[in-house]
């Protein structure tokens, strides 16, 4: 088989190239935001669905239901 000639460059072949070229030199790498560390005592208002009777529970001790559901959550993470 003999070898087939290259077919010739067009302007817009160059143009794709130059342009792919310029993107990979140009763009950023995309970092990680910082990670934030946590600050003891700063509470964060959150959304949370919790079943029925656990919030119960908590609620049965009367005022501090939301510090004692606290406290368990981090008991269990291990804090």
């Amino acid at each position: 088989m003999a070898d087939q000639p290259r077919r010739p460059r067009t302007l817009s072949d160059a143009r794709t190239e130059a342009e792919a070229a310029f993107k990979r030199t140009t763009t950023k790498v995309a970092e990680a935001p910082p990670k934030t560390t946590a600050l003891p005592g700063v509470k964060e208002l959150v959304s949370l669905r919790i079943d029925q009777d656990v919030l119960e529970h908590f609620r049965e001790g009367g005022a501090g239901w939301q510090e004692r559901i606290n406290e368990a959550l981090r008991k269990a993470a291990g804090k």
